[in-house]
């Protein structure tokens, strides 16, 4: 059973940066990816990356700010956020591609506040 987990959520002030993690058992990911959804608002594409890493792709909001990474001996992908606003302020999703099948993890909170 693949089952994404998140972790590195937490308060932060505007400028100040955070670091999610999302783990997965099982097969190594295909693609691996974070969205976040705020209140009020649909669930956005944030960052993804491939299997290797050698390719990702931002949502423009982040570029410059955030970087997505991943190890794949650990089974885990990484969202470095710096410069954080608050309008980064949401729900962030981990989602892994299994053979096929997306698999999201619970959310984890990001807040930014002034």
């Amino acid at each position: 059973q693949v089952q994404p987990v998140e972790s590195g959520g937490g308060l932060v002030q505007p400028g100040g940066s955070l670091r999610l993690s999302c783990t997965t058992s099982g097969s190594i990911p295909y693609h691996m990816g974070w969205y976040r959804q705020a209140p009020g608002k649909e669930r956005e594409l944030v960052a993804y990356i491939s299997r290797t890493g050698g390719s990702t792709n931002y949502e423009d909001s982040v570029k410059g700010r955030f970087t997505i990474s991943r190890d794949n001996v650990k089974n885990t992908v990484y969202l470095q956020m710096n410069s954080l606003k608050p309008e980064d302020t949401a729900v962030y999703y981990c989602t892994v591609d299994v053979f096929l099948v997306a698999y999201w993890g619970q959310g984890t909170q990001v807040t930014v506040f002034s």
